[in-house]
């Protein structure tokens, strides 16, 4: 679609699709009308189920593994013993009302704003898809919601509290509060929840008209102009529904803060108990104010700083920490520079910043993620590092603690060490994409894996790797657990220096640990539960495939017998039969 130039043909171009955008959003709410009860009623029944059954199984083993865990000190484990009974408690009914709210939410907008996006740019037929769009995909993927809640509380919080009572390592020490400081800790927390849920509510409740009109405002030019965002998708009836649900926003983000505030302010507790100072925490309680005020400021332009005084709150700062901080804010500004010649990018008046730096999002790492873990799970089947007692334990068992830490492992080893070879100041995950830090995924869990493997791929960056230990670290990864030096002498490892392996088995046991997070998150089980059932049918083809070459040559040598046609019709047959059976 041709985007109108002046003011006249813009006008005209909004008046005309005035009536069109009421349209769609007549049947948009009629088809979250019907929708959104049966998605909801999905999501709340499946959840609660889901809760309520496994609610004694948490509870006990909760306190189990917080019983025999050594990686807390007496003293905190005393304190946790006795205040986890009331979240405890709390648990299934926060878990029913997210779940209802969750649901009514997921089922009303997805089909509403399925039903405008039918009609964007590059879709055919948009008068089926409009209508179609939103309505089974809805209820599917309200299944599918079900499906990785169930495995985030029956897999991922049950693999998280075996590690909790593992046993530590050599070099690690465990977490203790001392008694000394914990009364300066409880006032500095009660001073920091009264003084920044106030003070924070406050502030968000002043900005929020701010926040209103000026989302208006930006919408409204975008939509008059198509500009920015509206210009790629050329639709200005979806412009329309944001102009609508953007008073949603301003007030989800009001709750937000107020919300947010609250353990802002208890974080000045630790901030005491780690610097000794009960003045220092009182710093901190206002230093977040302060920044909370400055984030606002910046993100709706309205100047920069704040005027609420920042006091430091850490004795020391580490001038590493504050060199990487420097960096990453020259490199960020080298980048915005040279993707455009527009000096204002971050102003008010731009908003084709994302076509100046192109943001990557999780879904890109994780689709990149599985695909490698499944060409090259294909790779060390065949190699035989992978076994199929693995992946038959895995499937029938259930059992992949060891193969969803390996394999995904391997998989960003290889990646790190393809990196660090190229001289890369990011990872290299395919040929067209490479992730650095300005184009990393703007999101929290993502954030704690990919920053750290960013320093791990630097540090491997600094070993100069031969080929020959590259080799062979691939192998230890698979077959090695990385706990003790003493590890990687029955594997024969290139260098004697004692030194260089440390680093790499610290490197190993950060790696493998990162994966292990990434294992918990929710849909990683689903994904891979469908990536194993690949390698089990590949691993039948090939055992198929070697006993129909064992067949055909006993043919040769004794002739055609009934015996062999029988064992080669048998092995065809079982590898039908799993194929039929594992529908990938």
């Amino acid at each position: 679609m041709r985007v109108p130039v002046g003011f006249f043909p813009k006008l005209w171009s909004f008046i005309s699709f005035l009536p069109f955008f009421f349209l769609l959003l007549v049947l948009g709410l009629l088809k979250a009308v019907i929708v959104g009860p049966i998605a909801a009623a999905i999501v709340v029944v499946g959840n609660s189920f889901v809760i309520v059954g496994l609610f004694p199984a948490h509870f006990f083993w909760t306190f189990v593994c917080l019983v025999r865990t050594k990686r807390l000190g007496l003293v905190l484990k005393s304190v946790v013993l006795v205040f986890l009974p009331l979240p405890l408690i709390l648990w299934p009914i926060v878990g029913v009302i997210g779940s209802l709210l969750g649901g009514i939410g997921y089922g009303f907008f997805v089909p509403l704003i399925a039903t405008f996006e039918a009609v964007g740019g590059g879709i055919t037929d948009k008068l089926f898809h409009s209508v179609a769009d939103g309505c089974l995909s809805t209820i599917k993927a309200s299944c599918v919601i079900v499906m990785d809640f169930t495995d985030f509380c029956f897999h991922s919080y049950f693999s998280f509290m075996d590690e909790l009572g593992e046993l530590m390592y050599s070099d690690e020490k465990p977490i203790e509060v001392k008694l000394s400081r914990l009364p300066s800790c409880l006032l500095a927390s009660l001073i920091g929840v009264l003084v920044d849920s106030l003070l924070i509510t406050l502030i968000a409740l002043w900005r929020s008209p701010f926040m209103l009109f000026k989302g208006w405002k930006r919408m409204l030019e975008d939509l008059v102009g198509r500009e920015g965002p509206f210009l790629e998708a050329v639709c200005v009836p979806f412009a329309g529904l944001a102009i609508i649900l953007w008073p949603i926003a301003v007030v989800g983000a009001v709750i937000s803060a107020v919300v947010s505030s609250f353990f802002l302010g208890l974080y000045a507790g630790v901030i005491v108990h780690q610097e000794d100072s009960f003045r220092l925490g009182l710093a901190y309680v206002l230093a977040v104010v302060s920044m909370f005020d400055e984030y606002v400021n910046d993100l709706l332009y309205l100047g920069e700083g704040s005027c609420i005084p920042r006091p430091k709150y850490r004795r020391n700062m580490s001038s590493d920490l504050k060199k990487e901080h420097h960096s990453d804010d020259n490199n960020d500004q080298r980048s915005i520079r040279h993707g455009s010649s527009n000096h204002k990018l971050v102003s008010e008046q731009s908003r084709t910043l994302k076509q100046a730096i192109q943001q990557y999002k999780p879904v890109q790492f994780w689709d990149w993620l599985f695909k490698s873990c499944e060409v090259n799970g294909r790779i060390l089947l065949q190699d035989g590092l992978i076994s199929m007692e693995d992946v038959e334990e895995c499937i029938l068992k259930g059992n992949c603690k060891k193969l969803t830490v390996k394999l995904p492992a391997w998989c960003i080893l290889q990646c790190l060490l393809s990196s660090a070879k190229s001289n890369s100041p990011g990872l290299i995950i395919s040929d067209d994409v490479e992730l650095t830090r300005t184009n990393l995924p703007r999101d929290t869990m993502f954030d704690w894996c990919l920053g750290p493997l960013l320093i791990m791929k630097e540090q491997i960056k600094r070993l100069n790797l031969e080929e020959n230990e590259e080799t062979c670290l691939r192998i230890l990864i698979m077959r090695c657990r990385n706990e003790k030096p003493e590890d990687w002498d029955e594997f024969a490892y290139p260098s004697s220096d004692t030194v260089r392996r440390a680093q790499l088995q610290a490197i190993f046991r950060r790696l493998q640990g990162i994966v292990s997070f990434m294992s918990r998150i929710p849909s990683f089980r689903r994904r891979f539960m469908n990536l194993i059932k690949v390698l089990y049918v590949e691993g039948i083809q090939m055992g198929s495939s070697a006993t129909a070459a064992r067949v055909r040559n006993g043919r040769k040598r004794l002739g055609r017998s009934r015996d062999g046609r029988n064992r080669e019709e048998e092995t065809i047959n079982t590898a039908q039969k799993a194929l039929n059976v594992l529908d990938v």
